[in-house]
Parts: structure tokens; sequence; C-alpha cells
């Protein structure tokens, strides 16, 4: 019997595929042929991954389809035909594996790919071996596939399209609940109780770990047994922080008080209050597991962030480059909140939506958040897995921060962006290319061509 992953390529399919070989099955996957990170990993272990073709499907097959596949699809046709053949999607085998571990699932609208890869260098540190997968690449690492050898399984748990709700982790970690994916949710109620649901599924022995400055924490953890714990601002949490402060190159460092008590001082290699947020959660976790103070301050400190994460690209003279992944309204705020603590003349940020439906929901909230860089620059928006229907473009986003006052731009294309940037950005501004798509690739044609 082999293993077929239809969607070989994405993040979480990768690291899953891995996995099964390491454990010594027979792997097979099929994508496109755009070189895509996760390819390293499978291209090391001589996974062969072929292009989308039904006769890929053989008889007795497992096969594991990508979150963005569906009956539509060729190969899922073919499998879903095929008798012989047992068909999961990637979130429902990955429940099924997590199942045999003590598992720990970051889950929360954004903040996981940092708070998980915060938990990597810290279970690292403290020799845990564990098998981690996450959703960027870690330096760590040397990518975004870890195979351990003990019992902890360390993954992000996303809410899109419900995947999380086949998880049973025994630690769950709630970061944050806000509107996002409103092509999938109805509102914020829809997602207020797939969280709950999410929490409810942590293990009767196991522990919850939430946000407690959200409004929503009481609704996710009505009427649940688990044990829980709180992190956040508000000194009332179980796990707070007290005097922040930014060095100069605006990495954070704070007091640390756990269950009333002062736990000394924690050191961050990452900038922005919303990091130290993130620190706390995996703190909170790693104490439940027993982990030394010592290594989670040294496991911390460690961490330098992953990729397309507050990422320095490189410099255009004496103008600073950086890519940042934020594609939600928060994501924003907390990107350009952490810039105003790094050293810089002004604030240019070249931002590029992340789908219509994203864009049209939040349309105002895009507009305020981008309002504390100095200068935006806008790119039309990514559609990723959607269809223009041609009810919103950046235009719209532009039109809002004109009319308050912003100085603002628009551009069709990647090479007029690029050459804006030549005439404008000088001295020591700090240029950020921000969003979930293809962005990044402006920052980096600029450096190459420097």
């Amino acid at each position: 019997m082999a293993y077929h992953f239809i969607g070989i390529k994405g993040t979480g399919m990768a690291a899953l595929a891995c996995i099964l070989y390491d454990e010594h099955k027979k792997v097979t996957g099929s994508d496109i042929e755009k070189y895509i990170f996760t390819e390293d990993d499978l291209r090391a272990r001589n996974i062969p991954i072929y292009s989308f073709d039904p006769k890929n499907i053989k008889d007795n097959d497992t096969v594991i389809i990508g979150l963005s596949f569906d009956a539509s699809h060729p190969e899922v046709k073919a499998a879903l035909d095929n008798p012989t053949v047992k068909t999961y999607y990637y979130n429902e085998y990955l429940g099924i594996l997590l199942e045999s571990y003590s598992s720990i699932c970051v889950a929360g609208t954004h903040g996981k790919t940092t708070t998980t890869s915060m938990l990597t260098h810290i279970l690292l540190q403290a020799d845990t071996d564990p098998t981690v997968s996450v959703g960027g690449m870690l330096d760590r690492i040397g990518g975004n596939i870890r195979v351990g050898h003990s019992d902890l399984f360390l993954t992000e748990a996303c809410e899109y399209t419900n995947s999380f709700l086949e998880f049973y982790p025994l630690y769950s970690i709630i970061l944050n609940v806000e509107e996002d994916h409103m092509d999938f949710f109805k509102d914020i109620e829809d997602i207020k109780n797939s969280f709950h649901k999410f929490a409810s599924q942590t293990a009767d022995d196991g522990l919850i770990i939430i946000n407690g400055d959200m409004e929503h924490t009481d609704f996710i953890l009505n009427g649940l047994a688990q044990k829980h714990v709180t992190f956040g601002l508000n000194p009332e949490n179980d796990y707070t922080a007290t005097d922040i402060a930014f060095d100069k190159e605006g990495n954070a460092s704070y007091n640390l008080v756990a269950h009333g008590e002062p736990k000394g001082r924690i050191a961050l290699n990452v900038k922005g209050c919303h990091n130290v947020m993130n620190s706390l959660a995996a703190i909170a976790c790693t104490e439940a597991i027993g982990l030394p103070l010592d290594a989670i301050r040294k496991g911390l400190l460690s961490f330098g962030g992953t990729h397309r994460r507050f990422e320095y690209k490189g410099s255009l003279g004496d103008v600073t480059v950086i890519d940042d992944y934020a594609h939600h309204p928060t994501e924003i705020r907390a990107t350009l909140s952490a810039a105003k603590d790094y050293p810089h003349d002004e604030l240019w940020v070249i931002f590029q939506p992340h789908t219509y439906t994203r864009t049209k929901a939040f349309l105002p909230e895009f507009a305020k958040a981008l309002e504390q860089a100095d200068h935006i620059v806008l790119a039309d928006i990514y559609a990723a897995r959607e269809v223009d229907t041609g009810e919103v473009s950046s235009k719209d986003v532009m039109k809002l921060l004109q009319e308050d006052g912003q100085d603002v731009h628009y551009f069709p294309s990647f090479e007029e962006i690029k050459d804006f940037v030549k005439a404008h950005v000088k001295g020591h501004d700090l240029l950020i290319t921000m969003g979930a798509g293809n962005v990044v690739e402006i920052g980096e044609e600029l450096l190459a061509e420097k």
C-alpha cells in the first residue's frame, strides 16, 4: 500500500508526507511544477512528485487530498471513483495521526506560525525531540518540517473550513478570535462557535491555553470541564508581562509574572507587543509540559523570527527592506506598531490585499490599519483561490486612504511599483512589503537589481 498526496507541496501536506516517509511508508505526490520551498524536504527524501494526472491513483492506495482540492479535480475524482482507494482530506488524516501523540495545537486568527516557531525553539532547547509542522520556513529546523522521535507533536491548527475540528489535542492554544475567512464563515458568531468546539475537543486531562484579553474568552470556555490558563497584558491573567521595553533594534523584553509570582526578565529577539503575547502563550504551554524556565528563556531568545514575519531582506543604500506576511487588519496594525520601534526616518508600505472576500469584508479596517505608515503603495489584490467578480479592488482601499489625507499610490504592475520606489524612497527610510501573496518579490527584485 502506498500513500499518495494530491497537492503534496502544501506546507501541511509536505510535512505529513515526510512524517509518513520517515515511518517507512511508501509515499508519492502530485502538484504544480512551480518551485515551492517545501520541495526541499520532499526531494531530500527522494519522494516522487508528479504532474497532476488521474493515472497517478493506483489500486489500494491511501490518498490524502489537500484542502484546496474538491471532487471536480481529476485526481480527486479518480480516487473517489476507485472502490479500492481510501481517501482522506489533509486535516482528517492529520487528526488520526495526532491521536498517537501528545499533541500541541496552536490556533487563532493570527500569530499561529510565530507562536509555533517559538514553541519549536523552546522544545528543542529542552531536548524534547518533537515532531513539528509549522506554516512557514523556520531556519532552526531547516524548513517547515521536523520529524522527531518523542511523543510530542507540535502543529498549527487552522480554523479555515473548520479543519481544526478534526484535532483532539492535549494542549490547545487559542491566540485570538477575530473575523476572517468570510468566504467560509457566516459571521463572528459562527467563528466563535468553531473555536468553542475546538477548545471542547481538548483532552480531558489536557489544558486550554487562551488569550484572556480578548472579548470572546468567556464564550469559548463556557461549560468546558478541561483545565485552562489565560495569558495577556491584563494583570489578572495567569501569565502576563510587566515593564515591557524595546531595545535599539526594536526587540522586546519584559518581566514575566506567572500565577501572580514574578519570574524574572524575558528577552525576545523579535519585535512588537504582539510577540510579547505570542511568547506568553508559548511560556504557559511549555511550563505546563514541565520544562524548566531557563530552557524556556533561552529558547525564546534564540528565536529571531520566521521567514516572511518582519523578515529583514536587505538594504537599498540606507533604505532597509523588510517583508511581512500580514494580511488581516489586526496583523497590519501589529506589524506597523512594531515598525515604530525600528530605527528609520519615514515608513513606506507596499501592501498587496489578499483575496477579494477578505478585502471586501474589511475594507475600512484595512484603510485604518495602513494609516500608521507615512506612505502607502497598493498593488492589485492577490486572488489566491478566488475569482475576481469586480466587486472590490485596491482602488477602493486607496479611495478611503485619500479621504483621510494619506499619501497613497496605486499601480497595477510590480514594475511600476519598483520604478516608483526607486524614485521616491530615500535616506534611512524603512520599506515593508506586506501581504500573503507574492508581494515579497518586489523587494527581492529591487535588491537583486541594485
